[in-house]
C-alpha cells in the first residue's frame, strides 16, 4: 500500500513516516497535489493550530484536492490536527471551515482544575464497533492537545478518552480513520493500531 503523507509545513512528518513504514506501508512525503493521484491512501498529520493547518494546506494547493479525495471515498488517515479538521469548525479558529466530514465543533478543554494542554499517556476506550482496530481492548496512547471535538456520531465513533469528561479520540467509518492522539509516539500499541487501520481502510 502506498501512502501519500502530506507535507503542508506544519506536521511531524518523520516520526509519522517511520511509524507507517513499520506498519507495512510504502510512504511518499509530498506537498504536491499531483502526487496524491499515484497513492492508494492519504495521511494527514499535524502539530499546531486548526486554522494554521488549514492555511498550510491551502497555501500548498492541497486543500481542494483533499476535499475531492474524501468525497471520492478514498482512504484517509488523520492524526492530531488531521483528526480535528474532519469536523465543521473549531473555536480555536473562528470563521475557518474544516472538511465538514463530521458534524460539530472542536472545543478547548474547559473543565475545572484541568491542566491544558493535555500532555501524556491516556487510556483510550474503543467502542464495540471498533475493538478490532485496537486489538480488542483498552490501550494507552500518547496525547498532546488543548482542543478536542465535543462529539461524534455513533457510526463514526471509534474510541474515547476521559479528561474532564469523555471525548471522541478516534473515528472510523468506511475508508476514513483518524485519531486525536499520536500513534507514532505510542510505541507498540500505536504501530499495532496503524497496521489494523491501514488494513481496514484499504480493504473496505
Amino acid at each position: 500500500m502506498k501512502i501519500a503523507l502530506l507535507d503542508y509545513g506544519r506536521g511531524n512528518l518523520r516520526s509519522v513516516e517511520r511509524a507507517l513504514v513499520k506498519a507495512g506501508a510504502e510512504v511518499l512525503c509530498t506537498d504536491s497535489p499531483a502526487a496524491m493521484g499515484s497513492a492508494d491512501g492519504v495521511a494527514v498529520p499535524g502539530q499546531g493550530s486548526f486554522g494554521d493547518a488549514i492555511q498550510g494546506l491551502k497555501e500548498r494547493g492541497l486543500w481542494e484536492p483533499l476535499q475531492a479525495w474524501i468525497r471520492a471515498g478514498k482512504p484517509y488517515l488523520g492524526i492530531c490536527l488531521g483528526f480535528q479538521i474532519l469536523w465543521e469548525s473549531s473555536e480555536e479558529a473562528p470563521g475557518v471551515e474544516g472538511l465538514k466530514v463530521i458534524p460539530g465543533t472542536v472545543r478547548k478543554f474547559k473543565a475545572p482544575n484541568l491542566k491544558v494542554p493535555l500532555i501524556g499517556w491516556c487510556e483510550v476506550r474503543p467502542t464495540p464497533r471498533a475493538k478490532e482496530l485496537f486489538s480488542g481492548g483498552d490501550q494507552y496512547f500518547y496525547h498532546v492537545h488543548s482542543y478536542r471535538p465535543e462529539s461524534a456520531p455513533a457510526d463514526w465513533l471509534a474510541g474515547e478518552t476521559e479528561y474532564g469528561g469523555w471525548f471522541p479520540s478516534g473515528v472510523w467509518r468506511g475508508k476514513v480513520a483518524a485519531f486525536q492522539f499520536h500513534p507514532e509516539k505510542s510505541q507498540h500499541s500505536g504501530i499495532s493500531l496503524l497496521q489494523n487501520v491501514l488494513q481496514k481502510i484499504m480493504s473496505t
